[in-house]
């Protein structure tokens, strides 16, 4: 049991880490923030690249490992596939959570953790809870053409992104009284002044993608955003200044965020957003 500083029972906090790709390195400076005061979570979710930190927080493993880890890891160790549009396995990815904790399941975690992923079978956002991390991590990240669908049981699982960016719900559904969202991709919608096709398209998705964030804006006490936009999200190139970017953000919002772990904040009243639409395993 959590107490606060006035000595009564603290509220239980949920923290969920967005997707974006390689722009989801200044979630590791958020964390170092966290550490910083002294923070611990109750509950943690993430989707895509928010899967991976989320779990490995979840898993003890500091703001410190987790920049070491990143800094050793290159592309091709992830996207193996070499042959342009030929989508990749995940093993790559699978295997870089492996090495780092083990062959495990996600209720081996130190606490409790969930990644979020669509069963391209039932077209439904899956909350994965149990059974093989790194299979649950690898099809939490499976974007659609990036890499093959991921077999977990019997559903084909794809990037949980399609759905729910910035699964914020999530802790909610686990009983959290609070949750704080990590976005990596804050800037993820531009428009666009010409009318061509390739450009027409790309801000097209963009909408579309600002459209699965707003679900994690509405159900998070506090949102924690970065602006990532002159990042690629396929390139590890700027970890060092991506990190730096995320952690002062959060420092720029830590007096909300003791507010928070204070009990101190209005609670948001929400309904529980298509809940019936989860499948929850």
């Amino acid at each position: 049991m959590k107490f606060n500083f006035f000595g009564s029972k603290s509220p239980k906090i949920g923290v969920a880490f967005g997707g974006g790709g390689a722009r989801g390195m200044s979630h590791i400076g958020v964390i170092k923030a966290f550490e910083e005061f002294g923070l611990q979570f109750d509950y943690f979710a993430g989707t895509s690249v928010g899967s991976i930190i989320g779990s490995a927080y979840a898993n003890g493993l500091t703001s410190k490992d987790m920049l070491e880890i990143a800094k050793d890891l290159r592309v091709k160790d992830i996207r193996t596939n070499k042959v342009i549009f030929m989508p990749s396995k995940t093993d790559g990815l699978e295997k870089l959570m492996i090495d780092t904790f083990g062959d495990i399941n996600i209720e081996d975690l130190k606490k409790p953790f969930s990644a979020v992923a669509v069963d391209i079978k039932s077209t439904k956002e899956v909350c994965i809870t149990h059974g093989n991390l790194a299979k649950a991590v690898a099809g939490s990240c499976c974007v659609p053409g990036i890499f093959q669908p991921v077999e977990f049981g019997d559903r084909l699982l794809c990037d949980g992104g399609l759905q729910n960016t910035i699964p914020a719900n999530v802790p909610r559904y686990f009983g959290c009284d609070y949750v704080i969202a990590v976005d990596c991709n804050s800037t993820r919608t531009y428009g666009t002044d010409s009318s061509k096709v390739l450009d027409v398209l790309g801000c097209a998705i963009r909408v579309l993608m600002k459209s699965n964030a707003v679900k994690g804006y509405l159900c998070a006490d506090l949102v924690i955003g970065t602006d990532n936009k002159r990042f690629k999200s396929t390139s590890l190139e700027g970890i060092d200044e991506m990190v730096e970017h995320g952690y002062h953000n959060a420092i720029d919002l830590m007096p909300q965020i003791m507010q928070i772990f204070e009990g101190k904040a209005k609670k948001k009243k929400l309904k529980d957003f298509d809940k019936d639409e989860i499948e929850f395993i």
